[in-house]
């Protein structure tokens, strides 16, 4: 090789190696744009019907006809009542940053609207009502054997965590948030643990070895503490012990039976697995139908038995005394309580919800017979979101009466 070669062979080397340097860095530089804006008041409503342009993603095909909703419309009250103050439904959907709103009423469609850009076919981040979708994949797991007890240790089927705070934590304080790992869910705090899982996702880490590195701050089984990782270990003992991939466990055991009417989506990171604490995209609709499939006691809109009735029952009782509603109070209002991936409210209705971040909800009320799906794009989460969540639970609770059975 002669001295002109090398030295030309050389030179385009280093060009070649400085143009991928480039091409990371603009590459680097645009995610770390768009991490930053993901919740900017002017982009968010489009961000959050255009998840799948942000992150990679695995499709949850239909494989069965849609079971159509019938319709019989029905107004909503034009007021509401929250913390003494009489509030206007129209001004609570605006101010909420609703895009969708489907209520249901003894299994018809009575009011469908959406808004800000969004229709019947947008396909609305979940964020946590993920988890309850999770929930209800465990129970099937559970069903056909895959998961033998929900007294089982997360590192029977995970080998990754056998050497986190997660291996001796059984699957059912995990479901119940109450595996005493160390994490912070402050979404205020950019140094919090869901906001440092978030950059690791965004910038191309694996979500699960991200996780194995955690270890506990507190015994399991004592304190409930609302973390997304318990979530995503969830996920990851679903693929452990079912031996697939969580969409296509989805796919075959509810978007098979359930009747959708849309493909959903689940955001994976760029390792291909599937976030299942916040990942999922659909419409508005199938969103209600989920909730149809827990008031109806496991059932489908054909009445066919998917989830067994009792597993339904376990998932929305709080089964012990840290769970349970009222066991603080938020600016005079009960707090939550908690059961498998689902919150409940207060009340004699028997009432729970699925709720995620920045106002989604499914919310199912079994003495009126009433599912809402509710998707948003509230960019004020982060100042007072919470007191958001309790102002929406009462709007529901004021459509329920008003389009429910009485």
């Amino acid at each position: 090789m002669s001295f002109a070669f090398s030295r030309r062979f050389a030179i385009q080397a280093v060009v070649l190696v400085a143009v991928l340097s480039l091409g990371w860095a603009v590459h680097f530089f645009h995610r770390a744009y768009q991490l930053e804006t993901l919740f900017d008041p002017n982009k968010i409503v489009t961000n959050f019907r255009n998840m799948h342009r942000l992150f990679r993603t695995t499709l949850v095909h239909m494989s069965a006809p849609v079971l159509v909703f019938e319709e019989t419309p029905k107004t909503l009250p034009e007021s509401f009542r929250f913390k003494g103050n009489t509030i206007s439904t129209g001004d609570w959907i605006n101010k909420s940053g609703a895009t969708g709103l489907v209520v249901i009423a003894e299994n018809k469609l009575v009011f469908e609207q959406y808004y800000q850009g969004n229709s019947a076919q947008s396909r609305a981040i979940s964020w946590s009502v993920a988890k309850s979708f999770v929930s209800a994949l465990i129970g099937f797991a559970v069903a056909d054997g895959s998961i033998e007890s929900l007294q089982d240790p997360v590192g029977k089927y995970v080998s990754l965590l056998k050497n986190s705070g997660y291996a001796d934590v059984t699957i059912q304080d995990v479901l119940e948030m109450a595996s005493g790992i160390e994490f912070s869910e402050d979404y205020a705090d950019p140094d919090s643990g869901i906001s440092r899982l978030g950059r690791d996702i965004f910038y191309g880490y694996s979500t699960n070895n991200s996780i194995s590195t955690l270890q506990k701050a507190r015994p399991p089984g004592e304190v409930f503490d609302y973390i997304s990782v318990n979530t995503q270990v969830l996920g990851m003992v679903l693929e452990a012990a079912t031996k697939q991939k969580l969409a296509n466990y989805m796919q075959e055991k509810l978007w098979s039976r359930l009747g959708p009417e849309m493909e959903a989506l689940w955001l994976t990171d760029s390792h291909g697995t599937e976030l299942g604490f916040g990942g999922l995209c659909m419409c508005t609709r199938d969103y209600a139908r989920f909730g149809l499939l827990y008031l109806n006691q496991g059932r489908n809109l054909k009445g066919e038995q998917l989830l067994p009735s009792q597993w339904i029952q376990d998932s929305v009782t709080p089964r012990t005394d840290y769970l349970k509603p009222g066991n603080k109070i938020f600016e005079g209002i009960p707090t939550l309580g908690y059961a498998y991936q689902f919150w409940i409210p207060q009340g004699d209705e028997g009432e729970f919800m699925a709720i995620g971040v920045y106002g989604q909800f499914i919310y199912v009320n079994p003495t009126r017979r009433v599912v809402i799906a509710k998707n948003s794009a509230y960019a004020n989460y982060t100042i007072d979101g919470e007191r958001m969540e309790y102002e929406t639970i009462e709007a529901f609770r004021a459509i329920a009466q008003q389009v429910g059975k009485r």
